[in-house]
């Protein structure tokens, strides 16, 4: 580090120093998942009544940003709701920013989000070169660092490197301002307890994945397991371009079972934008060659996604309508999560050739002690159609996987019954007649 020593003492600040670079009026972007920057938000917190009118934005935070607690002085934006976003939500401190989360380095560039005045993003400490890497968040981290007027960095010792192919790190001449805090990084499980319905979901899935696939898997029990049971298969060669690396592919990598051989594109590499997982994930991450972290709107572009063969995409949902729409970040009025990456996947499997994506769901859900099917008439006022009906293909509960791509309303409809849990088949059936949803027992022939 000897020959930007120099720079890196004149740029060093303590948090409360840096944040004073932020004025009345100015729009802050902060890194987003594990990486969100916990000293500076802190810092700026303490400028409350003194600021006005200051937006800052996040993505999917596993800290609570202490700046959306006063609104005096803050407005608080979300590209994608984390539980913690969701209780703010809920009290009127936070907002949601949609949009497909592959898009989001083209807003930033384009000039269709608001513009960064001040970024403020966590990273690895800095290499002998000069750069900081930006950990196992990399998203539009770059096109933000592009456009910003100004740059933060939050120096974490315990962030991982995170080896990528492009755009995964910013050079200490493009910095203002340096913040030394350390410190574990949020985790989450990376075992989480299966039920019994996860477990039969991903058991059809796994059926249906061959020698050589690609996968795109998330966050949860469900894919989770389907990772625990491909990692007992005798499949070979599987790949992995996923938008989020989870601790389901550790152990499918360590075995063997992925090697990426087939890929079209970064061959031999485990392609992401973030991870979220347990520390042994990030162990594993740190300036590990088979993995690359790339910016999101080259892991999540559908085309780049479709020139690997076999893609397989795994993504849940919330409920489907019997048009074959797909809610997965809503509860009605209520917002729940966003509509992140799976469009970009939904589409990009579709076009690979072989390739399958798959929506999830268990068939009902307990909501205030009542059991309701997650198979409906029709969305709720105030749902997000996460999926339109034209994308949608695979739809899989523990009952049964209906491919519905290709296939008229009344056949849709009939197979999205047959898969929906039988207490609520009958009501569905009567509801789908009222609509005007032909079925085969009245369709004239």
């Amino acid at each position: 580090m000897g020959t930007y020593m120099n720079e890196y003492q004149n740029k060093l600040r303590t948090p409360d120093e840096a944040v004073q670079i932020v004025k009345s009026g100015d729009y802050i972007s902060y890194s987003h998942f594990a990486m969100t920057p916990p000293a500076l938000d802190e810092a700026l917190a303490k400028r409350a009544g003194e600021l006005k009118d200051v937006k800052v934005k996040g993505v999917c935070p596993l800290m609570l940003p202490k700046v959306a607690t006063d609104p005096r002085s803050f407005t608080y934006y979300s590209g994608f709701f984390s539980p913690v976003d969701r209780k703010l939500r809920e009290k009127g401190l936070a907002y949601f920013i949609p949009s497909n989360y592959g898009n989001t380095p083209l807003m930033a560039r384009q000039g269709y989000s608001n513009r960064t005045d001040v970024l403020m993003i966590m990273t690895t400490p800095m290499d002998n070169n000069g750069y900081f890497n930006f950990g196992p968040a990399c998203s539009e981290i770059r096109a933000l660092a592009d456009i910003s007027d100004q740059i933060i960095v939050e120096v974490n010792e315990n962030a991982p490197w995170c080896f990528g192919g492009e755009q995964e790190t910013i050079h200490i001449s493009e910095v203002d301002y340096i913040v030394e805090h350390s410190g574990p990084l949020p985790a989450i499980p990376g075992d989480i307890p299966a039920s019994e319905i996860d477990k039969k979901i991903a058991a059809l899935i796994a059926e249906e994945i061959e020698d050589g696939a690609c996968l795109q898997l998330g966050i949860g029990a469900m894919p989770g397991m389907i990772g625990k049971i491909l990692a007992n298969s005798d499949l070979k060669d599987l790949g992995v371009q996923s938008e989020m690396m989870a601790d389901c592919f550790i152990d499918m990598f360590e075995k063997g079972i992925i090697t990426g051989r087939n890929k079209r594109i970064d061959r031999d590499k485990m392609t992401y934008t973030f991870a979220l997982g347990s520390q042994r994930l990030y162990d594993f991450l740190n300036r590990n060659p088979a993995c690359a972290i790339l910016p999101v709107d080259m892991t999540n572009q559908p085309a780049r996604i479709a020139m690997n063969d076999k893609v397989v995409a795994v993504n849940n949902a919330v409920e489907i309508d019997l048009y074959g729409q797909v809610n997965s970040e809503s509860s009605g009025m209520k917002h729940i999560s966003g509509t992140g990456g799976q469009l970009d996947f939904t589409c990009g499997a579709t076009l690979s050739k072989g390739g399958k994506a798959f929506i999830c769901m268990s068939s009902t859900k307990v909501v205030d002690g009542q059991t309701l099917s997650r198979i409906v008439p029709w969305l709720a006022p105030g749902s997000a159609v996460t999926v339109p009906k034209t994308w949608v293909s695979r739809v899989v509960t523990e009952n049964g996987i209906a491919n519905l791509m290709g296939k008229p309303d009344w056949v849709r409809a009939e197979m999205l019954i047959e898969i929906a849990h039988p207490d609520f088949q009958d009501d569905l059936v009567k509801t789908a007649k009222e609509q005007g949803i032909w079925t085969r027992t009245n369709k004239i022939e």
